[in-house]
């Protein structure tokens, strides 16, 4: 039984096809410009539930 997010977030990436350069480019990132990065990416698709 798979265990419930913490925090009350869970983001499902089921069925995506983007590649990680699709949604991070192909230059060098700091790690907290790949966490917004991800976010921005996130949001758009609408992949989370609280």
């Amino acid at each position: 039984m798979a265990k419930k997010a913490f925090g009350g977030y869970s983001i499902s990436f089921k069925g995506r096809k983007e590649t990680v350069e699709d949604v991070f480019g192909s230059g060098k990132l700091a790690p907290s410009e790949m966490t917004k990065k991800l976010w921005v990416y996130i949001k758009k698709h609408k992949l989370s539930g609280k």
